[in-house]
Order: C-alpha cells, then structure tokens, then sequence
C-alpha cells in the first residue's frame, strides 16, 4: 500500500507543523487514535476568542489560567470534541482540522527519516489497530548544477 507523505511546514518561530495529505494512503483518515488518547493541551493564546487564535474557543475546556485542552480529553484517554467518525475506520476526521492546536500540528505518524513514531504506534495498538510500516526512502537528488562532478 503506497502512504501518503507528511507536508512538514516549517513555521519562522522553530515550531513544525504537519499537515498530512487528504488522499489515498494516509493513515490518519482511517484511524483517529491519537484524539482519543492524549489529552490536548496547548496554551491560550491559540484561542480564537479576542486573542488572535485560531481554535475555537467553545471547544475547549480551562486547566490553568494559561493552559486549555480540547474538551473530552481533559484527562486523557478520551475523545476529543472536534473528533467525527468511527475510531480505526474510515473517514474518521477532525472537525476543526485548519484551526486545529499546535500539538495536533505537531503530531506525526511517521518521524523526519520515515520510521513509525512510537506514539503513533502505541494508540494505533491502543484501538486495535496494526503498526505502520516505514516509509520508503525518497529518491535521492541529483547534485546542484543538474550536472556532472568533472570539470569542476
């Protein structure tokens, strides 16, 4: 089965987000684990209420006075809000995907070389679901000039 490539969007403050491909082969859109089993928690700040966020600020719930999580996961191990669909089944997708928070951005099933993140693994195992295989390598590029070494 051929698997869709993570789109890594390097932001200028060092954070990563990931945005995964909504095609054939992406494992998030058939799975949904990792919004039932960490809880979600981000600073206020990325609230859309006044604050020039982006997440709704409806959907989540206070922890401290600088820390929300989505609700439903405020303790872990259970669903998020924004969360619709069947877990491990098909067309399982978040609600808010574009104002999603930074750790749900940040969340990868596979690491930068490919391999299956080990979180990922675990709550795919968590709901029953198999590993992720590695993906394959990307074909290498040609050196800079598009050109042969000789000469140089």
């Amino acid at each position: 089965m051929k698997h869709a490539r993570p789109i890594r969007s390097d932001q200028n403050d060092g954070r990563v987000f990931i945005d995964m491909p909504d095609a054939a082969g992406n494992p998030c859109t058939a799975c949904g684990a990792c919004c039932a089993y960490f809880r979600v928690s981000f600073y206020c700040g990325e609230l859309a209420d006044g604050s020039g966020g982006i997440v709704p600020a409806e959907l989540t719930s206070r922890i401290s006075a600088l820390l929300v999580c989505m609700q439903g996961t405020e303790k872990g191990r259970g669903r998020c809000i924004a969360l619709r669909g069947e877990l491990g089944q098909p067309g399982i997708a978040c609600s808010i995907y574009a104002q999603r928070p930074t750790p749900c951005r940040e969340f990868a099933p596979w690491l930068a070389d490919g391999t299956p993140s080990p979180d990922c693994q675990r709550v795919r195992a968590f709901i029953g679901l198999p590993p992720l295989p590695p993906l394959p390598p990307l074909p290498s590029l040609p050196p800079a000039g598009g050109g042969s070494d000789e000469g140089v």
